[in-house]
């Protein structure tokens, strides 16, 4: 027996009790490693997501081009048979642009109430693709200095009633160059007629790129069909909101998701820009030799007359 208690606290120190973790919490290694792996999943998970939201834009898409056709339909069946002039149909004051003072832009009594449709279809929400994200901050009205979305991004094909007047002279002839004019190609004025390539095969409406719409219509430009491909070139550019995919819809009010397979048919988005047209207007058609866009878009528009 040690009569030292000294000497014992030198031969068996006290050992030091470790701290307890408590309960369910985490090191900060490991919560590193949670916020990694968070991430990692997240990163994988965008692109999906992202599709998935396209693919979903892409069919309410669909939707409002089924019941614009059906709008168009039903007022041929109001007017004898006579589909109404693509160009004009929307009854704005003036095309879409980005300029602050033009009311057709974000108006909708200029822009879609005055419009032949407007009785069939009193929503103006299906007259613009959800994927157009386009705005214009309006310098007069109700919505002066704020920044709101455009009213319209559907279109109507040139060879489905034709441009209308003042683009039309007296004989009901327009001409907007070699791929372009009825005097070549067929403009179809009835719902009848389009009966080659046949109604479920003969486009009406489209989504439009933002930066490429102005009027009511849009142009397929026949030059080099069918036979000539590397003659092929590109006016006004479809939509390619929905995963590099556009909406159209035919003369038997069905409508399809069109994934484009040309880069040249998607060049890349200047947004809230009109510069697709501005090129157009000051350089005119955009050459796209061998472009299958463009074939597969001539082939459901018109033909030759014989």
């Amino acid at each position: 027996m040690n009569d030292n208690p000294r000497n014992e606290f030198l031969v068996h120190p006290p050992t030091m009790a470790k701290p307890e973790r408590a309960k369910g919490a985490f090191t900060l290694i490991e919560l590193l490693v949670v916020i990694a792996i968070i991430a990692i999943l997240a990163a994988m998970l965008l692109p999906v997501l992202g599709k998935a939201k396209g693919k979903a834009q892409g069919l309410q898409c669909m939707s409002h081009l089924r019941q614009l056709t059906l709008a168009w339909t039903l007022y041929a069946h109001d007017h004898n048979d006579r589909i109404p002039y693509a160009a004009t149909w929307q009854g704005a004051s003036s095309g879409l642009d980005f300029s602050p003072g033009n009311r057709s832009n974000w108006d909708v009594e200029d822009a879609l109430k005055r419009g032949v449709f407007w009785p069939y279809c009193d929503n103006a929400s299906i007259y613009k693709c959800p994927g157009d994200k386009s705005t214009v901050v309006p310098s007069n009205g109700p919505f002066r200095g704020q920044r709101v979305p455009r009213v319209r991004s559907m279109a109507i094909s040139i060879w489905m009633g034709g441009a209308g007047p003042p683009f039309e002279d007296s004989r009901g002839i327009f001409d907007f160059g070699p791929g372009i004019n009825n005097n070549t190609w067929r403009c179809y004025r009835k719902l009848s007629d389009p009966v080659d390539p046949g109604p479920s095969s003969t486009l009406v409406f489209r989504d439009q790129r933002e930066e490429s719409i102005f009027g009511g219509s849009f142009f397929i430009d026949m030059t080099g069909y069918p036979d000539h491909p590397r003659q092929l070139q590109i006016e006004d550019y479809p939509a390619d909101y929905h995963n590099g995919a556009g909406v159209l819809s035919y003369a038997d009010s069905h409508a399809e998701i069109k994934r484009w397979l040309d880069p040249r048919t998607m060049p890349p988005l200047k947004r809230n820009s009109d510069y697709l047209f501005q090129h157009f207007l000051s350089s005119g058609p955009t050459p796209s030799p061998n472009n299958k866009d463009i074939a597969w878009l001539q082939e459901r528009a018109t033909r030759k007359i014989k």
